[in-house]
């Protein structure tokens, strides 16, 4: 903090974190937006524009953005977006995922592969690196939402796969083409969750050293901060120790 203004450098986190919020906003937006033209825009009827809706409320996305997104998929003819899947290689061998909604698949793709190309990694082929992942449905809900044995409980009664609680958080896993009904169910029971979404989940991970690691966040924050990229998976395993160092950098 020396030589630094304390109140600037809260000011910037704060707007660093107002700017990421915002293109969150968008992401989700965007995914709304794709799903309604995909389909109907009922969510009732739409199981994908459901899971989107619910993905949006979890992130606190305001309802009026909600309606906006949908309504733009039937007044806006240019709202076309392709689904894109980029894999790939990481610093220290780590398999990436990238998952893009796009209205220009060749600057989308430039993008993607320099970025990885100036982070010390490679873009494959699709499918070069997805056999190492599960695509898994995931809905996670903070600590105080309800004690361990109560989540379980709900977990198994919504027809949830898995559940994982730890100190911070409850995570509940399914298949993914069961995660609307199943996040739907464990709403009535606990509520509204943190977050639900669809992820690649890594069967096993791969060992990152201080070295890589510095480089791999990099990479993966170059790849979140794009309009296009709407997310990003990694099998990476990186000690906390490590984690700390380079929080503190």
């Amino acid at each position: 903090m020396a030589g630094h203004s304390k109140f600037k450098n809260i000011m910037h986190r704060k707007g660093a974190q107002d700017a990421k919020r915002s293109k969150l906003f968008s992401k989700l937006s965007r995914e709304i937006t794709v799903a309604a033209k995909m389909g109907t825009p009922d969510p009732d009827m739409n199981p994908r524009l459901r899971l989107a809706i619910q993905a949006a409320k979890a992130q606190s996305v305001p309802k009026d953005n909600i309606e906006r997104a949908i309504k733009k998929a039937s007044t806006d003819e240019d709202a076309n977006y392709d689904e894109v899947r980029y894999e790939g290689y990481g610093p220290g061998g780590v398999a990436v995922l990238v998952e893009a909604l796009t209205d220009n698949r060749n600057r989308t793709a430039s993008i993607v592969r320099a970025a990885f190309s100036k982070h010390g990694g490679a873009l494959g082929e699709t499918g070069s690196v997805a056999f190492m992942f599960d695509r898994v449905g995931e809905i996670v809900y903070p600590a105080d939402a309800a004690d361990a044995d109560a989540v379980m409980e709900a977990g198994i009664e919504a027809g949830a796969d898995d559940v994982v609680s730890d100190e911070e958080s409850h995570t509940i896993t399914c298949a993914f083409e069961d995660l609307a009904e199943v996040s739907t169910a464990l709403t009535a029971q606990l509520g509204d969750p943190a977050s639900v979404s669809i992820v690649w989940r890594p069967q096993t991970n791969t060992p990152v050293d201080e070295d890589k690691a510095g480089t791999l966040m990099k990479l993966i924050d170059v790849l979140e901060d794009d309009d296009d990229v709407q997310n990003v998976f990694a099998n990476y395993e990186i000690s906390d120790e490590i984690m700390e160092k380079l929080a503190a950098a």
